[in-house]
């Protein structure tokens, strides 16, 4: 069975259940290929309930037990334990091995779920509509440039008058920010001595000799000449390189996926609706993440809350983590109990990592049952088995990607995951 069939054969599956309970993971990923599935219930006017949930670790399999059908999205394929469960379809695209239930996952068919195909894609093939859904999950992913399969979601949306691609710097907000908020909430990356600092984002335009406003009208990146762009990209990339945050300007350029169908606000381009969604599922709304998903125009203010709440977080925690991060030898070290929630420690992790740092970062944070939430971003192995390997010696669930893992582990078995941690980075150089 090839990877079409096998997504024909989940999509019989799927409609075969009488009222299965969707189950989906909390990032953007997990966002969209959750929506997808969920709006694939609700076009064909088939019953179903919905659940978000941040990790499937045995307190959640077990509260899981009772049900009689259940759609795994963006999770389900690195816990042996599934195969407990009554009915269930598993849509995934993480390192999975020993699993006996229905799955559609990418790495199955030989294609790179870290880097060519994420849920959202992998749940646009099998229910065959909201492709824009499918492109901003691979975006919020990070698994920019496209290649493979995600090219052919590209490829499909242009045919079909849905998504345009552009080549541009990769900052949130081009299209809806004022300039200076465009600069001051950069986060993704984080510009030192810019970002969060709204006076040195005035001074840098106008040094540059950008002007605010045409007319009475606040001018947006996308308003920009392209003399003007040329030289605000110019500037953003000396701060980066003389701080080790990239190597050379081209990094800041990445091409960029509008949707003509949407309507212009943080829906119309991938990476603005990427962080608009993962804002949502971040902070325990996955209902108006996945509202906002399927376009219901009533939640969309109440997610630029949530926006504007999770990038003060994100300010606060980058502050802490820039100014607190250890070198522990085989791995830096950020220990965010008490101060990092275990929403964003993921994104901190990322956030801080350099460009030039040939070991990873390894971030911790409290999470809920004294469990430990752990992230770890960057090179040096492959961080998926290492997180699945450390922390199944420690009584916890770990997996992921190449280069973005994570893991729960009892809080007191830290040391031991820590020098577990090392251990195996050791082992792989």
């Amino acid at each position: 069975m090839d990877f079409q069939e096998a997504c024909e054969e989940a999509r019989k599956i799927a409609f075969s259940f009488s009222n299965p309970l969707i189950v989906h993971h909390y990032d953007t990923d997990g966002i969209t290929s959750g929506a997808i599935v969920t709006g694939a219930f609700i076009d064909e006017r088939r019953p179903y309930r919905r659940r978000c949930i941040k990790k499937l670790d045995d307190v959640a399999i077990d509260e899981l037990a009772k049900e009689k059908e259940i759609i795994f999205v963006d999770l389900g394929g690195g816990n042996k334990r599934v195969n407990e469960l009554e009915d269930v379809l598993i849509i995934d695209h993480h390192q999975t091995d020993g699993i006996e239930k229905p799955q559609v996952n990418p790495l199955l068919y030989g294609i790179d779920g870290s880097t060519e195909l994420c849920a959202a894609g992998t749940a646009y093939f099998i229910f065959g509509k909201r492709i824009e859904l499918a492109i901003t999950g691979a975006v919020g992913d990070m698994q920019l440039p496209f290649i493979g399969k995600n090219n052919e979601l590209v490829e499909i949306g242009e045919k079909d008058g849905r998504v345009r691609v552009e080549e541009d710097i990769s900052f949130y907000g081009r299209y809806c920010r004022p300039l200076v908020q465009f600069l001051q909430y950069s986060d993704e990356p984080y510009i030192p001595g810019l970002s969060y600092r709204e006076e040195r984002c005035l001074q840098l335009l106008e040094t540059l000799e950008i002007p605010l406003k045409n007319g009475e009208k606040y001018r947006t990146y996308s308003d920009l000449t392209k003399e003007e762009k040329t030289r605000l990209i110019s500037a953003i990339a000396e701060i980066l390189i003389e701080r080790g945050k990239i190597k050379e300007v081209n990094e800041l350029i990445t091409k960029s996926y509008v949707f003509p169908k949407n309507k212009m606000n943080e829906s119309y381009e991938a990476g603005e609706f990427s962080t608009l969604l993962n804002a949502c599922g971040r902070h325990n709304r996955d209902d108006i993440g996945v509202g906002v998903a399927l376009g219901v125009e009533d939640y969309f203010e109440e997610a630029r809350k949530l926006l504007q709440l999770h990038r003060k977080m994100l300010r606060e925690g980058i502050a802490y983590a820039s100014a607190n991060i250890q070198d522990f030898g085989e791995f830096y070290f950020i220990d965010g109990r008490g101060i990092i929630d275990e929403s964003i420690i993921g994104i901190i992790c990322g956030m801080v990592l350099n460009a030039n740092w040939k070991k990873p970062v390894v971030g911790i944070a409290n999470s809920n049952n004294n469990q430990l939430k752990v992230s770890s971003r960057g090179k040096g192995g492959n961080l998926g088995l290492i997180m699945k390997k450390a922390a199944a010696l420690c009584g916890g669930v770990g997996g992921g990607h190449r280069m973005a893992a994570g893991a729960s582990i009892p809080s007191s078995k830290l040391n031991e995951f820590l020098l577990a941690v090392g251990s195996e980075l050791a082992d792989k150089k």
